[in-house]
């Protein structure tokens, strides 16, 4: 592998010099696919670093120099990729925005960031921009790269990128060397990207990183897994957000890898098969999504394809992991796990798209231990890890002989990790941010004078050394006997039925534990459906009383589980309601990485609340939401409020690893 080959001081210490380093030493290797029509299209080394020549003299020409910042908007788009590259080829700092957000959302970023140029995928991005233009007055041109609708659009600062690919190659043939001597001029110590938070708990903020720490980060992360330039991977997840900036772009420029783009978010699934990516990246969401369409599937099988599904995951259950970490099996469960690799693992990972699937990571959320088993029993390295956008990812990664569902591993290579007196996880490492975009209040709030930053996080290390996060510490609290309340905990493990999408627990401070449900509609109408029952829609569902009394199970399976632990116990939820539409980002319910904005939903609900604790069996509820046409409306629905068993404290935990789960939640 280059990276582990070269000798330390040869490697490049920025992206636009890795760019050139490939074209140099492997021009002809493929770097961006897109699928265009239908029909992969490829572009190697040498081709991406033409393009990029091309694209960086074009935008200097029309304005981009140092220090500036670019804007991005769209899906996973190789030209923006390639945007990204040379804005920091001219040691301008890109910015990605979510595609998905809203024009106000858009104006406070393009504001705070101060974006003097947009690059974006399409008409919808420019419009847009358009619409808050009169609020970004520094933002001087906007750069689309597909051109349908636009043909009739008339304003100056509107401009085709293959204008600005035209006027660069001009400059180009005029002068050759420009951009070689642009890209000798970056540093490792040059700002490199600016990406925002997500905003659960306030507006978000820019976490501007450098090149040294995202190459370092990248590099470290490549090492410790053994990643090569024969790799694969399929950008699909935002742009904008922290996890796609590292797998998708600056590992592929560190090792050389190719990066597959999707024709579309429809057709993320058919091209992932197509691709067959041996390196993936996915929320726990997108991992449960996969295994509710599996089970799905299976209940639709015919009664032979249903028995051999269920003996041969049975069989994998019990040795598949064992097998997958190199451990010794008898040679007869050998043979019959290979048997069942023909006839059912196999079939299951050609259909997800992850024959060739090496290594997957997931991260943001608690993973089920049954999502998380199922993927490794069929012979998927699935593992966990826990970062931070101010961490560029990486803070501790699992190592592949010590997989566990309830931890995030140990501390990525480079990066120390401690626990605060008060129970916070503080990590150091070569991936710090640099700072917060003129935030120098909220830099120095979060990163101490000797590097350490707080991730706002409680957490744990166990007796491995792996660590274990509780919750956001801020949001870890006690109901009113002194019973501990972990609302992340809890919201998780509901998460893990398959017909549970979203939740949402409430009880600081009150007597008892409660509960927002939304319920994943594809999973409850195929339930739905096979018991003969007629709905028009999710809000039709969601109330009908079947599935009231099958969420009421869910609860009390969770229920009887967190009987048996002792500091959790007390925190048993007692009633819940099925909220009546999904939460939204749009509406400000959710983040653009769909994480729960917890005070704005309890002030946005504040009746429903109520209607949960003064024991009233149903409750009206009146809000207005946001179409995505950008149109407003009202929602008028009376949700009905169910009681749930619970059940006494028993069988209580010993020994020294519950004292330390004890401590920890003590101390948050």
């Amino acid at each position: 592998m280059e990276i582990a080959s070269t000798p330390q001081q040869a490697l490049p210490d920025t992206f636009p010099k890795y760019l050139l380093h490939h074209a140099r030493v492997r021009p002809t290797r493929p770097a961006l696919r897109e699928k265009d029509l239908g029909i992969w299209q490829t572009l190697s080394w040498h081709d991406v670093e033409q393009e990029v020549r091309a694209l960086a003299l074009g935008l200097q020409a029309l304005g981009l120099g140092r220090g500036d910042r670019l804007a991005i908007i769209g899906d996973n788009r190789p030209r923006l990729y390639m945007c990204m590259l040379a804005a920091q080829c001219l040691g301008a700092i890109p910015v990605p925005l979510y595609q998905d957000a809203i024009a106000s959302e858009m104006a406070f970023v393009l504001a705070d960031a101060g974006a003097k140029i947009a690059v974006v995928e399409d008409q919808e991005q420019v419009d847009k921009l358009l619409e808050v233009e009169a609020q970004c007055p520094q933002l001087e041109n906007i750069v689309y790269d597909d051109a349908r609708g636009l043909r009739h659009y008339r304003n100056d600062k509107l401009h085709d990128i293959a204008e600005v690919l035209g006027s660069g190659r001009v400059l180009n043939d005029s002068r050759p060397q420009c951009f070689t001597e642009l890209v000798a001029q970056s540093q490792a110590a040059d700002m490199a990207i600016m990406l925002y938070t997500s905003g659960t708990t306030g507006t978000p903020k820019g976490v501007v990183h450098t090149h040294s720490s995202m190459v370092t980060t990248a590099r470290n992360a490549a090492l410790l897994e053994g990643l090569t330039e024969d790799e694969e991977v399929l950008a699909y997840l935002p742009m904008a957000w922290v996890g796609d900036n590292l797998f998708s772009y600056a590992q592929s420029l560190v090792t050389g890898f190719c990066v597959a783009c999707p024709e579309s978010s429809d057709t993320v699934m058919t091209d992932l098969r197509e691709i067959g990516p041996t390196y993936y990246f996915a929320p726990p969401r997108v991992f449960e999504n996969l295994l509710t369409q599996i089970m799905i599937r299976m209940e639709d099988a015919s009664p032979i394809k249903h028995r051999l599904f269920h003996y041969f995951m049975e069989h994998a259950r019990r040795v598949g992991t064992d097998i997958l970490e190199g451990r010794p099996v008898g040679f007869w469960d050998r043979v019959g796990y290979r048997l069942g690799e023909a006839l059912v693992y196999g079939p299951v990972k050609n259909v997800l798209g992850f024959s060739r699937l090496k290594l997957a990571y997931t991260a943001g959320e608690a993973i089920g231990p049954e999502l998380f088993d199922f993927f490794r029993a069929i012979g998927i390295n699935i593992k966990q890890l826990y970062g931070q956008t101010e961490a560029y990812v990486m803070v501790c990664v699992q190592a592949n002989d010590k997989v566990r569902p309830d931890t995030v591993g140990v501390p990525a290579p480079g990066v120390e990790v401690k626990i605060s007196d008060s129970g916070e996880v503080l990590f150091r490492g070569p991936g710090t941010f640099h700072s917060y975009w003129q935030r120098a209040d909220a830099t120095a709030d979060t990163r101490t004078a000797d590097g350490w930053v707080h991730t706002g996080d409680a957490g744990y290390f166990d007796d491995d050394g792996q660590l274990k996060i509780i919750d956001r510490a801020k949001d870890v609290g006690r109901l009113s006997d002194g019973s501990l309340f972990v609302p992340k905990l809890l919201e998780n493990k509901l998460k893990f039925f398959q017909h549970i999408k979203e939740v949402v627990a409430f009880g600081d401070g009150r007597d008892f534990a409660t509960a927002f449900i939304n319920i994943d509609l594809s999973a409850v109408g195929s339930w739905a459906e096979k018991r003969g029952m007629a709905y028009t829609g999710y809000t039709d569902l969601a109330a009908q009383a079947p599935v009231y009394a099958l969420l009421r199970e869910c609860i009390e399976k969770m229920n009887r589980s967190l009987a048996s632990d002792p500091r959790l116990a007390g925190s048993q939820i007692k009633r819940f309601l099925v909220l009546h539409k999904e939460l939204d980002a749009d509406d400000g319910e959710l983040t653009r990485t769909r994480k729960v904005k917890r005070k704005f939903i309890a002030e946005r609900y504040s009746s429903l609340i109520h209607a949960l604790y003064d024991g009233s069996p149903a409750s009206t509820i009146d809000v207005e939401v946001k179409f995505e046409d950008g149109r407003s409306g009202r929602i008028c629905a009376t949700l009905n409020i169910m009681d749930v068993a619970t059940f006494p404290e028993h069988r209580p935990l010993t020994g020294p690893s519950s004292k330390n789960l004890s401590d920890a939640r003590e101390a948050a």
